[in-house]
């Protein structure tokens, strides 16, 4: 069995809507370990038409490589991870920022 075999994939949501001159995509996807705890997540922004890098991703959390990273613009840092709940309201409130700021930019 590989590694992510014993992992149960709660959370699989994915929502198109109109955003900032094209299509914007929100991603969310969650696996459980045994014991109930979270132990993978996926958190992505993706607006294809505004930037081809990262695959359209603008924003991102996740923990793919063994770390908690936050991708934003093709860079990518490693984040302090105060629990999953924490990180997606984060994720959320910095998607809401930045899709303020591109309709004040007049960008639709």
């Amino acid at each position: 069995m590989g590694k992510h075999a014993r992992l149960q994939k709660i959370t699989d949501y994915e929502t198109y809507f109109r955003c900032a001159g094209g299509v914007g995509i929100l991603r969310e996807e969650v696996w459980l370990n045994s014991h109930g705890e979270v132990a993978r997540y996926n958190l992505a922004f993706l607006l294809p038409h505004r930037s081809r890098m990262d695959h359209g991703r603008i924003l991102g959390f996740d923990n793919a490589h063994g770390v908690h990273e936050r991708h934003f613009l093709g860079q990518v840092e490693i984040v302090e991870f105060q629990g999953y709940l924490e990180t997606a309201r984060r994720f959320y409130r910095e998607v809401d920022a930045l899709r303020r700021s591109y309709e004040n930019q007049g960008i639709r």
